[in-house]
């Protein structure tokens, strides 16, 4: 790359300190954390979603952890000093300083040039900031040393440009004796590799005594991370060295092979679950209204914190003891392969491309969709329109968008609902959300009509709200609704979810298919924890309830039936072997008494869930592939919604994607087919 690519790759990131720094101000604008110096560290003020809220706190905990570590085990020597490259915005010194923190202890800080003159500049202008670094100066232009105190510099360098950096730190009375703590915050995944690895064995040989702490991205490799990777190529600032060094594992052998003693690493979830008081997690998930669990995780397991160490007085500093809170769970060993093709594509008609949508198979030959967020005349919406997809031969599929017709109620916008198939042309509605603290209240009838010109493609869909009754109401989503049969009669099992009060439900509710009225129906045996975004499926009368998001939103892998007996139901529990990976927003189906749960997200596991098969009659588990050669990349297999077709053996797969965090929102862009035909074959 020559000078004005090299220019231009560091324009774009240093843009990405500016958009962080925005960030971490409205981080503490929102009570996430406390720091009155990060908007006066950067001009003007941006309001971020509660999404990039939570995953900058979690960002600001970690580093903030290792911190506080070292500073614990250096307090009684004769000093320390602290390194932050590409340190930016960054307010840790202020926040150090104005705790009391740093007696005997210092601050030095490396960016581009341009960010640090910048920085030191926002210093002299405001009065508090002056106040305390004390006496200081700010060097001529042609010194890298751009702003210095007794306790604090800032050097404007490149950290591809090592003798110089080397020299510049030594003559800005940086000691190699003293120990150190090193910061990088997303900072080695955009230097090339070979740039990176240098300065990691650099800082090993330089620093005797010293403790490198990393956070960055990796797992480039699964849906998510390629939205991630996407992202940054867009902003003309790639992501580098995550193909060579993609997990935990190969980052932890990388500071290792450089020199470094010892190095423990560990993804966000881990961090979070095992390192933060209960009490101090629930605050945190308190503070707005959220319901974007699956980007959170995925967020949390895409990024990891690491923590490299070595000397006399660091090396054994142990700033992540091991810890029983997070489990990580080995799946059972894959047992076959189900292969995935595209079903729909553009000249077959418009794409499904929403997700916290819900779907339903009126015949063999026609699955309707409704609601959820999704793509709309162009941009990102609450979805109104309706997807139809009809077979038109064995092969082929079409898919169509049809609004409400006639006079009656028009649809309200709501995801994360169920639908229930009453019949060929009725479809009942129940639950989901407008926003997360507003609820759909009403439920819903769709009856699915021909179209003047009697086409299968082009049904229209009637809306009429569903009886006056006061207890009618249903104000929860992310709930089940599954058919099952109590004395010869038909009813709806509606169970769990969330509401605007409780973030997990563990109640249910029988509602008679006959008359349309809820009912009061025995249930014994012990009770399943509460959940939302789990997985519901009709068997022998009941229902079996896998898998959700509990009530401190952590995944379960549980499955429970309910069971029928003479009395009313039975809540039984499945006892499974292998145990299966905890998960939560999978899709689940029951065939030849197999219970098949489809994708989902994970976070005590390195891989994506594919397709686990649960023997019901014996209990073992088994993990499925799914075989994507044949299907376009990135598949995402969360807020999806499929359909069994037994006959066929297949399930198609509609619609899913998510808020990947601060890289946009993806859409499944296309309905997949997964050949199941091999369960049969085995059997």
């Amino acid at each position: 790359m020559g000078p004005r690519g090299r220019g231009r790759r560091a324009g774009a990131v240093q843009s990405t300190n500016d958009s962080s720094a925005l960030s971490k101000c409205s981080l503490a604008a929102r009570g996430y954390v406390h720091d009155a110096f990060a908007a006066r560290l950067v001009p003007g003020s941006a309001r971020r979603a509660p999404l990039i809220h939570r995953g900058y706190y979690v960002r600001a905990r970690a580093v903030e952890h290792c911190v506080r570590a070292f500073l614990a085990r250096t307090s009684a020597g004769p000093g320390a000093q602290i390194l932050s490259l590409g340190a930016g915005s960054d307010s840790l010194y202020f926040r150090l300083k104005a705790a009391g923190r740093l007696a005997g202890a210092a601050v030095w800080e490396v960016d581009f040039p341009e960010v640090a003159r910048r920085k030191a500049d926002r210093i002299l202008e405001v009065p508090e900031l002056c106040a305390l670094t004390g006496p200081h100066r700010s060097p001529a232009s042609p010194s890298a040393l751009c702003f210095e105190a007794s306790d604090y510099r800032i050097l404007g360098l490149d950290l591809r440009q090592l003798q110089r950096l080397d020299q510049a730190l030594t003559e800005a009375g940086l000691d190699a004796a003293t120990p150190t703590l090193l910061l990088a915050e997303v900072v080695l995944t955009y230097l090339e590799p070979d740039s990176a690895s240098a300065v990691i064995a650099w800082a090993a040989q330089r620093f005797p005594d010293a403790l490198f702490v990393v956070y960055e991205q990796m797992r480039p490799h699964d849906a998510f991370g390629q939205v991630m990777q996407q992202h940054f190529r867009q902003l003309n600032s790639p992501l580098h060295g995550l193909d060579r060094f993609p997990n935990v594992e190969a980052q932890q052998h990388r500071f290792l092979q450089a020199g470094w003693s010892s190095c423990v690493v560990m993804d966000m979830n881990e961090f979070y679950r095992c390192f933060l008081p209960t009490e101090e997690r629930q605050r945190v998930e308190s503070l707005e209204p959220f319901d974007e669990f699956e980007e959170w995780h995925l967020k949390c397991s895409h990024y990891f914190i690491l923590a490299a160490s070595q000397g006399d007085a660091l090396s054994q500093t142990v700033v992540f003891p091991p810890s029983t809170a997070f489990t990580l769970v080995e799946p059972a060993l894959l047992s076959g392969v189900f292969p995935a093709s595209v079903v729909t594509s553009e000249s077959q008609g418009p794409g499904l491309k929403r997700y916290g949508h819900a779907s339903v198979l009126l015949s063999q030959g026609t699955i309707l969709s409704t609601g959820g967020f999704g793509e709309q005349e162009g941009r990102h919406c609450r979805v109104s329109k309706f997807h139809l997809l009809s077979r038109y031969s064995n092969l082929e599929w079409k898919g169509n968008h049809t609004g409400c017709s006639g006079s009656g109620a028009r649809w309200d916008g709501r995801l994360y609902h169920t639908m229930t198939r009453l019949s060929d042309i009725h479809v009942l509605v129940l639950g989901g959300r407008l926003s997360p603290v507003t609820p759909a209240l009403d439920s819903l009838h769709l009856h699915v009509s021909k179209s003047e010109d009697n086409s299968a493609s082009h049904l229209e869909v009637t809306i009429t709200k569903a009886g006056p009754e006061e207890n009618s109401t249903l104000s929860c989503w992310r709930h089940s609704a599954t058919e099952v049969s109590y004395q010869n009669q038909k009813y709806l099992f509606v169970y769990g979810g969330r509401s605007v009060v409780e973030p997990v439900l563990s109640d249910w509710h029988f509602l008679h298919l006959g008359t349309m009225a809820w009912v009061k129906i025995p249930v014994e045996g012990e009770v399943p924890k509460g959940r939302h975004s789990h997985s519901a499926c009709s068997w022998r009368g009941g229902a079996l309830i896998a898998g959700g998001l509990g009530a401190s939103e952590e995944p379960l892998n549980s499955v429970s039936f309910l069971k029928p007996v003479s009395c009313g139901f039975l809540w039984e529990s499945v006892v499974i072997q292998p145990p299966i990976t905890p998960r939560y927003s999978h899709t689940a189906h029951v065939l030849n008494g197999k219970l098949l749960l489809i994708g989902g997200v994970c976070i005590h596991s390195a891989s994506v869930p594919g397709v686990t098969v649960i023997d019901l009659s014996t209990g073992l588990s088994s993990e499925y592939h799914i075989d994507k050669t044949c299907v376009p990349w990135p598949l995402m297999l969360h807020n999806h919604t499929s359909i069994l077709l037994p006959e066929e053996q297949e399930i198609l797969l509609l619609g899913g994607g998510g808020n990947c965090f601060s890289f946009g929102t993806y859409f499944n862009p296309h309905t997949v087919s997964l050949d199941i035909s091999s369960l049969s074959a085995g059997q």
